[in-house]
């Protein structure tokens, strides 16, 4: 598994972006993207006729932008922001978001202004917007230099291994697409024009297309995925395979609504295929630090090589390491979401429960025994002992335990409570000594529940944001959060979704700040 390093290292020598370019110059949302210098379109689409390998290795340098510290393109190249560390980054930005996670304590100032106090989607000069944005469109971008030189979208290639890489381009293009037009539209409504949508070898600016085309490209996208990564058997988790691109598409369609069929049948049939086992409840205190834990589909085994450390997932979050969570940026999870776990919950030990702040730590309900980067520091009281260099502790994307929550979501809302009820329970009964009183649920009780399931289970996980537009939730913050404490806010409201950013408004003269 840790030679999984190898590929990233000639990904990142394959994917070379240059700092002067104009913005989204190089990845894609304008159009007039060249995203390598190392190697050219040319050079890759003859290159793929006579060695597959040489897809499948830029293909690498992809998914490693998903880890890559300034992917966002903030600062400058000595100087990143803080968080601006790929994919988990933007998962802190949309649990903030949801508010289940809070800012409790704000020594530095990472996530206030934009996440605690909600200014993010109000003002569109705000670098969160810009680096969202930024690094998104790039994986398109990217994905797009693939797919392009594999033949294009509708062409399918003679050998497995482009086919597989095809695959996973698409289904990248795909993630890209979901998220931002998750983070960039309020709620689904199909001719509401949402994003600029690079899909082939375009060039020059585009104007943005309708969420139902968005929508419809990210369903082909995936549908295509499926079909080409039939027989892939990966060698790495951070590669997608058939069942990732099942789960990216039973999201995409339950954001999209309508179609709780589907995404029934999706999710069921990564549940049936028995490759993944849900986690123990003695496990869900483990730390979630190993890519190799069988309830793990899709995460990114972290080297030393990498060298994350501060500028990282684990350096926002964890107590443990040398970073900010330890020095007094403390994520925590909402006071009444806490609460409304059952003391014989097993996931209720996941937080440190110290209200009376006895200690003098004011680490009340950080998620210390979820999270931490090594298993040689858990239960401890060594905060910030660990490196601020060389953090090993994986990244998780997807588990398991997201199919059967999704399931028992999309059956719930077609009506199928006792198939809604089955999948729920699966997961309750590795987590609660008795969970029978979820046989009395039904219709909205019954949703409510699985909504509620959701949020405890993938807390800190990145699912909170998109598990509250889909329930069309009103959220009311804790009394743990520095701002907005009681207020009600409803899933569309005008703060909880970003604004396309100052330079995208600025460099296309498609989109005006008159068609936000």
């Amino acid at each position: 598994m840790k030679k999984i390093k190898l590929l990233f290292v000639a990904g990142l020598l394959a994917i070379s972006y240059s700092c002067g370019d104009e913005f989204l110059a190089n990845d894609g949302a304008s159009g007039n993207s060249q995203p390598t210098q190392e190697l050219t379109s040319a050079q890759l689409a003859e290159g793929a006729l006579t060695n597959p390998g040489i897809p499948a290795a830029f293909l690498s340098g992809v998914y490693a932008l998903q880890v890559q510290v300034r992917s966002g393109d903030t600062g400058g190249v000595n100087s990143p922001n803080h968080d601006d560390f790929g994919q988990k980054g933007y998962d802190i930005y949309g649990d903030f978001m949801s508010s289940d996670m809070a800012l409790s304590a704000s020594n530095f100032g990472w996530y206030r202004a934009s996440f605690s106090e909600l200014q993010v989607g109000e003002n569109f000069t705000f670098g969160d917007n810009r680096q969202l944005w930024r690094y998104y469109y790039k994986m398109v971008g990217s994905a797009n230099l693939v797919i392009n030189n594999l033949g294009g979208n509708d062409f399918i290639p003679e050998t497995d291994a482009n086919k597989y890489s095809l695959g996973q381009a698409k289904a990248l293009r795909a993630h890209s697409y979901f998220n931002l037009a998750q983070y960039f539209q309020k709620e689904y409504n199909a001719s509401e024009p949402i994003l600029p949508m690079p899909i082939g070898e375009t060039s020059g600016n585009l104007a943005k297309s309708t969420a139902q085309e968005v929508y419809e490209q990210m369903e082909e996208d995936l549908n295509s995925a499926i079909s080409l990564l039939s027989g892939f058997n990966r060698t790495a988790k951070n590669q997608v395979n058939q069942d990732v691109a099942r789960m990216i598409l039973a999201y995409v369609l339950a954001a999209k609504g309508g179609r709780d069929a589907d995404v029934a049948a999706l999710t069921q049939q990564v549940i049936n295929g028995g490759s993944y086992t849900m986690l123990a409840a003695a496990d869900v205190t483990n730390g979630f630090n190993d890519v190799n834990s069988n309830s793990w589909m899709w995460g990114v085994d972290i080297t030393p090589e990498l060298s994350l450390g501060l500028i990282s997932w684990w350096g926002q979050v964890d107590a443990y390491s040398f970073s900010y969570a330890w020095a007094g940026d403390f994520k925590v999870i909402d006071q009444t979401l806490f609460d409304a776990i059952p003391a014989n919950d097993a996931r209720k030990a996941q937080f440190f429960d110290d209200p009376t702040n006895a200690s003098g730590t004011g680490r009340h309900l950080q998620p210390l025994l979820k999270f931490y980067y090594s298993p040689a520091v858990a239960g401890t009281t060594s905060f910030g002992s660990g490196p601020n260099v060389g953090i090993t502790g994986d990244y998780v994307y997807m588990r398991i335990e997201e199919a059967y929550l999704l399931n028992a979501e999309a059956q719930a809302r077609a009506g199928n409570d006792g198939a809604a009820r089955t999948s729920l329970k699966a997961l309750l009964a590795r987590r609660v000594p008795d969970n029978s009183y979820v046989d009395a649920l039904s219709g909205q009780a019954l949703l409510d529940e699985i909504y509620l399931q959701t949020r405890i289970e993938l807390w800190g996980e990145g699912k909170s944001y998109f598990a509250m537009k889909r329930n069309k939730a009103t959220i009311t913050r804790g009394t743990n959060h520095l701002n907005f404490v009681g207020v009600a806010i409803p899933y569309n409201d005008e703060r909880l979704t970003f604004e396309i950013p100052q330079d995208e408004i600025q460099n296309n003269p498609f989109i005006t700040d008159q068609n936000l």
